[in-house]
């Protein structure tokens, strides 16, 4: 493991890497518990829409796609009150059309250097120190928000009637929520890719929820699941000259997988 921090490139992932894994852990359990998983999936397409668009126009990706993806985030959240529309409806709507587009993009591109794989599945090669800084800054603006609106996502997340009726700003809250998820799917689009950003938001918190109830229990241990996932994920990558991204995801599923295992033993 020691021999990952001899490589500055690896260093840049791994700093990185904790940053989202904590932030993911945050966003994830409170888009699990509302049943709103699939947002991060449909961010993360328009996501990488974002970034091939940004590669085609000589554009910093992350500065580009950063706002693309909070612009986004509000659209579907509109296009869920939309009583004519079901939210997992507005989520494929715009997460198919984001994909196509980015597809379409990087297929017509002429004299430009694009590796799809690189946006589909996440390099930790790709993650440069101007990159590293952003993320540093953008990940302790999530925490430190979540943190800071602990009480009113709490509410939001198991009533928002209720949130409503004792006078929290819920559309205020809703709003500040999509951008907390946009910043973390872009950020976690670098490591691990459009395909598999979603994957580290949900399943730490699907891990946590089967030994432990309580909101903030949950929380906890899902920043624990999804930081010592991506470590040792990262480590075995390294070690077999293994994808990242899918490595980690990978070793959240075992996760996963024994948690759920023990939890059907103590029944």
């Amino acid at each position: 493991m020691f021999e990952i921090f001899e490589q500055g490139f690896l260093v840049r992932g791994f700093l990185a890497g904790l940053l989202i894994s904590i932030s993911a852990a945050l966003i994830g359990t409170a888009l699990v518990l509302r049943r709103n998983a699939m947002i991060g999936d449909g961010l993360s397409h328009v996501g990488f829409s974002a970034f091939a668009v940004a590669t085609v126009l000589n554009f910093a990706p992350l500065e580009f796609a950063l706002p693309v993806v909070i612009i986004m985030s509000f659209l579907i959240l509109r296009l869920n009150n939309q009583s004519k529309i079901q939210p997992d409806a507005a989520i494929a709507m715009v997460s198919a059309g984001a994909l196509a587009l980015g597809t379409f993009v990087i297929s017509i591109t002429r004299g430009v250097n694009t590796d799809i794989n690189n946006y589909l599945f996440g390099s930790i090669l790709s993650i440069s120190e101007s990159d590293l800084i952003l993320c540093v800054i953008f990940s302790i603006f999530v925490i430190g928000i979540f943190l800071a609106c602990y009480n009113k996502i709490f509410a939001l997340t198991f009533d928002e009637e209720f949130a409503r009726s004792i006078g929290i700003k819920t559309n205020l809250y809703n709003a500040v929520f999509a951008i907390l998820c946009s910043v973390v799917v872009v950020l976690g689009m670098r490591l691990m890719g459009a395909l598999l950003i979603s994957s580290l938001i949900i399943f730490p918190t699907m891990s946590a929820m089967q030994i432990v109830k309580s909101f903030r229990k949950v929380i906890i241990v899902s920043i624990l699941v999804s930081v010592s996932c991506f470590i040792v994920g990262m480590v075995i990558s390294y070690g077999l000259s293994t994808p990242t991204g899918s490595t980690i995801v990978l070793v959240n599923v075992l996760v996963f997988m024994l948690l759920k295992m023990m939890a059907w033993a103590r029944k």
